[in-house]
């Protein structure tokens, strides 16, 4: 059997439980270190005995619903690659978007950035790779997503300040940006969470109290303690956190403008405070 026939074999195994096909090709080329002309070339040839087992593993991976990137340890961000497994979130694309957005709206050569939640580090990572000035402190609760997060500041060659708090518990200091991508999931809404979400990736990371909104009211009530005179605040949040995110930023901070943004796919993904 050449790898071609084993991969396509694999693949109609996998529909019966909804898993893309191509999920089993991008672990199996990470962990081959393939690229996608490597694995062209070698579709026609007789599969090797440790790669059949390989892939062979890697479905049955896929079948009890672990994400493509646990299995292969790897995550791209813009344009970082990052290690990721079950002790941090995987990188979503909207949050490139959110990083995107902070990067365009601040030119300044040097900002000091504050990043709550940081997980894999993607965020804080992604703005200190592109802003080499910015001063980024990257922090969060999980002592094992700090020590992911210290691999891939490694990994990526980027310098973070990186502090283990229950979000402003132990920060000091003020920011001029301070950005989120924290827990926003209303456990009442966990039905509406992917089979591949619910199982794997840490629910300290996907789920909030108070119908998901318990971070976010933290945030708002003690944020401006620790922004600068113009300090900005960068959010993202669940599609249908909007309306209700907007009044709570207009009550904490009177006197900024809160704007709720939507992402690539028409749906409200960000909070900034600012002063316009």
């Amino acid at each position: 059997m050449n790898y071609g026939q084993i991969i396509h074999q694999l693949e109609q195994e996998l529909s019966p439980f909804g898993e893309d096909k191509e999920s089993l090709l991008y672990a199996f080329k990470e962990l081959k270190g393939w690229n996608q002309t490597d694995l062209v070339l070698n579709l026609s040839k007789e599969v090797e005995a440790a790669d059949n087992r390989l892939l062979i593993e890697i479905a049955e991976q896929l079948k009890t619903h672990t994400p493509a990137q646990y299995i292969a340890k790897t995550a791209y961000f813009r344009e970082l690659v990052l290690k990721v497994d079950d002790r941090v979130l995987i990188p979503r694309p909207e949050t490139e978007e959110l990083v995107q957005l902070i990067i365009e709206e601040n030119t300044d050569e040097k900002l000091d950035v504050l990043d709550i939640g940081t997980g894999s580090g993607a965020i804080a990572l992604a703005l200190a790779k592109v802003k080499k000035n910015w001063r980024l402190t990257a922090s969060d609760i999980s002592r094992d997503a700090l020590e992911l997060a210290r691999e891939n500041a490694e990994k990526n060659q980027v310098q973070l300040n990186l502090i283990q708090s229950d979000l402003f518990r132990n920060i000091s200091g003020k920011f001029d940006i301070i950005v989120s991508n924290p827990p926003y999931i209303s456990y009442k809404d966990k039905d509406e969470v992917d089979q591949n979400v619910f199982r794997h990736e840490p629910h300290l990371a996907l789920f909030a109290d108070e119908d998901g909104f318990a971070i976010y009211r933290h945030i708002a009530q003690s944020a401006n303690s620790y922004l600068t005179e113009g300090g900005k605040l960068y959010l993202e949040i669940g599609y249908k956190q909007g309306e209700v995110l907007k009044q709570l930023f207009e009550q904490a901070f009177p006197n900024r403008r809160v704007r709720v943004l939507k992402d690539s796919f028409d749906k409200e993904r960000m909070v900034v405070v600012d002063y316009g």
